[in-house]
């Protein structure tokens, strides 16, 4: 009788790599001015301060002097209500609220809307050492879009030694021994057309465990190496088409000598995932010998798992006609 489906789930080791996030507010803003249209207002002070938190606030009720539950942990958005406000207030009274919100450990301070805080406040803001900015969005989308690369830059993120290549949307890392030839199946795959990700070191993050970002160490981005040719660059070779900046990853594929595999699986029906950053991502071994096209088993293995991204499994198909075939073949009265 046909085997049935079993499930078996391998531990990266990269957990051990894995970094914990500091975001500090010189990296908020050199890495995200352009996108949130940033500018300094003010001297620059207070880019040393940590966020500790990957979303906005908006400091009204602190404002107005209560600040039970204030998340001073959080990048301060002042938006026309914010603004609006403390001009209602007397001069005298609009410096004490906002030195008294500049006292918390707050990390910096943004104003949306293009809007300008007098004189007096920026003053208020340099002495307590807080970074004041300016954006011309509008206050929600601005907090929208902040909140959205904060997630990312708070993201966990590992680093796996192996190639990531973009095959038909489904993202492929390929893993295996030093020697085993994964540059050269990547290099076969960037001839059939498909991108570079990464060559060599993935870094992987995962966002909100919902997802697993595949991306290139900047310094070795577009870049592959080759032995017996060197270092080469792949968009300059073959074209930027051939390059992707980063890539959601939807298979692990581990290359490995067939001498050293005890059993090779025949059938499919064993599925086997990669766990990395506490999420499963489905899992091929690739035996390796000469003679076999390993770029072409990989892109097979991609496409058949984007039929199962779309409820198509050929083994459990072919098993199930299988045991119905046995099933109306097998004499009365035999159980």
């Amino acid at each position: 009788m046909p085997n049935l489906p079993a499930t078996q789930t391998i531990t990266s080791a990269s957990e051990d790599r894995k970094s914990v996030p500091v975001v500090t507010v010189e990296s908020f803003f050199t890495g995200h001015a352009e996108k949130l249209q940033l500018r300094l207002e003010g001297p620059r002070v207070g880019f040393y301060r940590k966020i500790r938190e990957p979303t906005i606030n908006r400091p009204g009720l602190a404002l107005s002097g209560f600040f039970s539950y204030f998340a001073e942990k959080r990048v301060q958005v002042l938006g026309a209500a914010e603004n609006t406000y403390l001009k209602s207030l007397s001069r005298g009274l609009r410096v004490k609220r906002f030195r008294a919100l500049c006292a918390r450990k707050i990390p910096c301070v943004v104003v949306s809307r293009g809007a300008h805080l007098d004189d007096e406040l920026m003053a208020v803001a340099a002495t307590e050492k807080i970074a004041v900015f300016r954006t011309p969005m509008i206050t929600m989308k601005f907090i929208n879009a902040a909140t959205i690369l904060l997630e990312g830059d708070f993201s966990p993120t590992v680093t796996e030694f192996g190639s990531t290549v973009d095959i038909l949307g489904i993202g492929v890392l390929i893993r295996g021994e030093s020697g085993i030839g994964k540059s050269e199946c990547v290099l076969g795959l960037i001839e059939r057309g498909y991108s570079l990700v990464s060559d060599d070191v993935t870094r992987i993050t995962s966002f909100e465990g919902r997802e697993l970002m595949a991306t290139s160490p900047d310094v070795t981005r577009y870049h592959m190496e080759v032995r017996g040719i060197g270092i080469i660059n792949v968009a300059s070779v073959f074209g930027v088409g051939a390059i992707r900046e980063e890539k959601r990853l939807d298979l692990v594929a581990t290359l490995k000598d067939w001498s050293d595999m005890e059993d090779v699986d025949r059938t499919g029906l064993d599925r086997e995932f990669y766990e990395i950053l506490k999420m499963k991502v489905p899992h091929v071994t690739i035996p390796v010998r000469p003679g076999r096209d390993i770029a072409r088993l990989i892109e097979v293995a991609a496409m058949d798992q984007k039929l199962k991204g779309l409820g198509r499994n050929a083994a459990l198909e072919f098993n199930t006609k299988l045991l119905s075939l046995m099933e109306t073949k097998r004499p009365n009265g035999v159980a």
